[in-house]
């Protein structure tokens, strides 16, 4: 079955929602969202959305913040346009209906959290479920729009290319998408295809990210002939609650705002000797001191002491984690919470233009699954919904100026052929692969690499990608598939990347070359050949 839209957005976050809203005013929105419509990585972000609010802050300390945290890659002229035009946006998710902490103490409006690498409270927050919050007005706000369709558990299988007669990649008129339920695929025609899919946790053994994170957006990209830029710059969180019954459950970079100390299992303090900021150092250093403290103990996790706070002020502050560190009997008011780090966040993604323009005409993408430069090696905290907000904004202006003068596309659009293909009959295949991509990923393209961990893991991925190639064709499209393909593609890409980026710089580190130089202050940019 054919559907046809002017916007076709994959993924239901709050680059894909605020999105929505937005270009409702100028046509038909389909959202295509491969779980419940608010299963997304914003759903799970706890800490909050960082932005200069408070008249003892400044647009150009949030701007130096952002840069020494990026380590010589962000693009200044990026990060100046998203701290500037953070208040308008702010101001519109509360219009919209998102309720953030206020303050106890005037004159200020709103409680401003403090997190690792930023030296002021900027960080607006809903207490310590943030993401939640926001999606919940999104979808609010979505669901009295009436030409504007989500479809759940629908997930998208590749882009719909035309090309030259060349071969040469032109413009994106769509997308095959798999509904999951009714196992049947759909052509979905639009106008513009925005990408918000989201990042790529789900690549590695243990992240912070929900089981939807598979890199999708990026991997359709990628093969459909996109830039993809920066791939080795994969953010672990520092602080992951540690627990053999805990779904890697996150530990809020706010609870270090609030004076949390790490410390190591006999009570010693160490961040002292890696940063001057200490236990609030930005999250790159803290997550290698941590790992190499653990190295050098043989221990499973250090602790992050927030006892110094009475009960109240933590229940207030942060009553999700509080109530799950109770859920796994332990008590945050008294006893230190054991943490180690987790995959989290990708500061890569598919390269983008300011206003989110990929490099395939009608194709954009917005979120964490783009690349925009504001992050460069390494993420600011809570910059994230940041640039999602200011981005989704930018492609909704750079679409509405040429709207009217796109004419829609009268290409022809060959329809989903399965013929060819069986029902599987050795399922096992797929979750072995999938258990040995993200295991080779952790250990051998993790916080710490090398030259040998990364030849390994190219050998090994190449030939699990030409096994699933083969198994892809000849066998029926199902979810655990896609899923399958896009993170051994994303994987691919992250292990190219780290191998061409010889030197040490912010979220990539490795051993053979420690020293941050020069010649390599440059995006890493990959093509498909």
């Amino acid at each position: 079955m054919e559907f046809k839209t002017d916007f076709l957005i994959l993924g239901s976050g709050i680059a894909g929602l605020s999105l929505a809203i937005k270009a409702s005013t100028l046509g038909s929105v389909a959202i295509v969202t491969k779980k419940e419509k608010s299963e997304s990585n914003t759903n799970y972000a706890q800490g909050g959305i960082a932005a200069v609010t408070d008249q003892t802050d400044s647009f150009d300390e949030h701007i130096q913040d952002t840069l020494i945290c990026g380590g010589g890659l962000c693009k200044k002229d990026v990060a100046e346009f998203i701290v500037k035009e953070a208040p308008p946006r702010i101001q519109e998710l509360i219009e919209w209906g998102v309720n953030f902490t206020k303050s106890e103490s005037p004159p200020h409006l709103y409680d401003l959290g403090q997190e690792g690498g930023h030296h002021h409270r900027r960080v607006l927050h809903a207490k310590d479920l943030t993401g939640r919050e926001i999606e919940r007005a999104l979808h609010e706000k979505v669901a009295a729009l009436k030409n504007v369709q989500i479809y759940e558990n629908h997930i998208g299988i590749d882009l719909i290319i035309q090309k030259d007669a060349e071969g040469h990649t032109m413009n994106c008129l769509g997308a095959y998408v798999l509904d999951i339920n009714n196992d049947k695929i759909h052509t979905y025609r639009a106008k513009y295809t925005i990408l918000s899919t989201g990042g790529a946790g789900k690549v590695y053994l243990i992240t912070t990210n929900p089981d939807i994170a598979t890199g999708d957006g990026i991997a359709m990209a990628f093969r459909a002939g996109a830039h993809v830029a920066n791939m080795e710059f994969i953010q672990f969180h520092p602080t992951c609650l540690f627990h053999p019954e805990a779904k890697a459950f996150l530990i809020s970079e706010a609870v270090r705002g609030e004076g949390g100390i790490l410390k190591l299992q006999n009570g010693e303090t160490f961040m002292e000797k890696y940063h001057p900021m200490k236990s609030l150092a930005p999250r790159d250093i803290v997550a290698k001191a941590i790992d190499n403290e653990l190295k050098q103990t043989g221990n499973e996790y250090v602790l992050l002491d927030i006892t110094h706070h009475d009960r109240n002020f933590l229940i207030n502050r942060f009553p999700n984690i509080y109530n799950k560190c109770l859920e796994y009997g332990m008590d945050m008011a008294t006893q230190p919470i054991p943490i180690a780090p987790a995959a989290h966040y990708i500061c890569g993604g598919v390269a983008v233009d300011h206003n989110g323009k990929t490099s395939i005409d009608n194709l954009f993408a917005c979120g964490e699954v783009s690349c925009t430069g504001l992050h460069g090696a390494n993420r600011l905290a809570s910059n994230s919904l940041l640039e999602a907000v200011v981005y989704s904004h930018r492609v909704f202006e750079e679409i509405s100026r040429n709207f009217n003068q796109t004419k829609d596309s009268d290409a022809y659009i060959a329809p989903w052929d399965p013929s060819g293909t069986t029902e599987s009959d050795d399922s096992v295949v797929v979750t072995n692969n999938w258990d040995e991509i993200r295991r080779c990923m952790w250990n051998y393209v993790g916080i710490v690499r090398s030259d040998k961990r990364l030849a390994r893991a190219s050998r090994r991925i190449e030939l699990i990608r030409k096994e699933i190639d083969e198994y892809y064709w000849n066998f029926r499209v199902t979810k655990d598939l896609i899923e399958l393909r896009n993170i051994t593609t994303v994987a691919q890409l992250i292990v190219r990347s780290a191998s061409l980026r010889k030197e040490s710089r912010g979220l990539h580190y490795n051993i053979d070359y420690p020293d941050t130089l020069d010649e390599f202050k440059k995006d890493t940019i990959i093509v498909k050949e």
